[in-house]
């Protein structure tokens, strides 16, 4: 109860210097370990453990992980588990072969790293002329020295995976998790938070 009343007397302070902030570089990486429910209400297993247990579905290549995710149906949470947040265990996932975005991104990313692939989990937004356009996950990875965005619920293999530098403008990124399960964080957070402060003034004035 104490910590409540603590955080609700600080927050106008945090709110005022989150503003005073400068925007910078949303890709940039801080060196915080986000709580976990940050990356979502539904993320409710530590991330070391969505890369554990077996798996049913070998494969041997990028290539590979997309033709099967392609097989996979596009399903909201509220369908499938009657709440409004659900990250299911790639294993789980591997027996609905439905899901969101998350359940999508999840399994690629352990798929990628089962690979021995340099792959992170990455949760945000998606962005539409600069604005908000949805929470989103997704997926960024190395291959051959370039940076790559890999978009799981994509339909269509040639449009999911692109250089990074080609798409990084239409993310804003927030949270990450690389491949050992270590969480950490994007200056993007902070720069979505001072467009959430932002919105919230404009509609207390008009």
């Amino acid at each position: 109860m104490l910590r409540r009343i603590i955080a609700f007397a600080l927050r106008p302070v945090l709110h005022l210097l989150v503003r005073a902030m400068p925007d910078g570089d949303p890709w940039e990486r801080l060196e915080v370990a986000p709580r976990r429910h940050m990356y979502g209400s539904g993320a409710r297993l530590d991330f070391s453990k969505y890369l554990e247990g077996p798996s049913r579905v070998p494969v041997a290549s990028v290539s590979e992980i997309q033709d099967w995710l392609l097989e996979c149906r596009y399903e909201r949470d509220e369908v499938l588990f009657a709440e409004p947040d659900f990250w299911q265990h790639p294993a789980t996932f591997e027996h609905l072969r439905a899901g969101d975005c998350e359940d999508f991104a999840l399994w690629a990313w352990r798929k990628l790293v089962d690979l021995d692939i340099d792959a992170e989990l990455v949760a945000g937004h998606c962005l539409k002329n600069g604005e908000f356009d949805g929470r989103h996950a997704w997926i960024v990875f190395r291959q051959d020295g370039v940076e790559l965005l890999f978009e799981p619920v994509h339909r269509a293999k040639d449009r999911m995976i692109r250089p990074l530098a080609d798409v990084r403008d239409a993310y804003l990124p927030e949270f990450g998790v690389d491949r050992t399960g270590r969480r950490f964080a994007f200056s993007g957070y902070m720069i979505g938070q001072k467009r959430l402060l932002r919105s919230k003034s404009v509609r207390r004035t008009a």
